[in-house]
């Protein structure tokens, strides 16, 4: 069962990361851009991942969305990704609707954007360091940096896997100190029936995955048809490659190679 993408712009720019890095693993999936709304022959057939990105709620009407939920209840993935169109952003308007209740997380009623200008580090929670999304990742020795992400809240019954910590700098004899500021959710799963769900925070693509996007000492090229190519850090990728599994896929085993 295919994969249905909808959002970060189109294939020529952000939506070429998740694009790209999909045709590498070998999942089909179908693409929808931002400004292109959603149409009943791409719900008809049965998905195993649904993932949003970037796109704005009203391209899915009320009607689509609840088939949607409908087979997320029957076992299917959905995923939402953050942007200035997710969750509520600066025209997501994701709160109130079918599928933003069917996410693990309460969406705000008002703008949720957080650009940041100082250094943002995802960390794991103690439930969350052994998570398969997770598992792997060198989080304490050599954790990435964010530039943004959108605030919401973890339902009671989901699960808090990674926390965006906003740190404070300062300067002191001999260098820097970093200090925490302030923690936001920034990966909330749970389930909706049967399927699994999942909200991510901050984005796939620049501007707001920041350094995060080069994560990792060796070089991954990824290309899907229709875009000229990405290249990202290894445990970027590797990240989303498990984040993706999860979401799809009713146990963690090897169909993203």
């Amino acid at each position: 069962r295919q994969i249905l993408y909808c959002g970060d712009t189109s294939l020529g720019s952000a939506a070429a990361y998740l694009a790209g890095m999909m045709t590498r693993w070998g999942l089909a999936f179908d693409y929808v851009p931002s400004d292109q709304p959603l149409r009943d022959e791409l719900i008809s057939s049965p998905r195993s991942l649904f993932v949003f990105s970037d796109y704005p709620a009203n391209h899915a009407s009320i009607a689509l969305q609840q088939q949607i939920v409908e087979q997320v209840d029957a076992g299917a993935g959905l995923l939402m990704i953050g942007g200035w169109e997710s969750y509520h952003g600066l025209g997501g308007n994701w709160d109130g609707t079918p599928i933003g209740d069917a996410l693990p997380v309460t969406i705000s009623n008002t703008d949720d954007r957080m650009n940041c200008d100082s250094p943002v580090l995802p960390q794991p929670t103690v439930s969350g360091r052994t998570h398969p999304i997770t598992d792997g990742l060198p989080w304490t020795e050599r954790p990435p940096l964010i530039g943004g992400f959108n605030r919401f809240q973890a339902k009671a019954d989901a699960s808090l896997i990674l926390e965006a910590v906003r740190l404070t700098a300062r300067v002191v004899e001999g260098g820097f100190e970093f200090l925490p500021r302030d923690r936001f959710p920034l990966l909330v799963t749970g389930n909706h029936g049967t399927g699994r769900t999942a909200a991510l925070a901050t984005d796939v693509a620049p501007h707001w995955i920041g350094p995060m996007v080069d994560w990792g000492d060796q070089r991954v090229t990824a290309r899907a048809a229709g875009t000229d190519g990405v290249e990202v850090g290894n445990l970027y990728e590797q990240f989303f490659r498990q984040l993706i599994q999860w979401a799809a896929f009713s146990d963690t085993d090897s169909r993203c190679e």
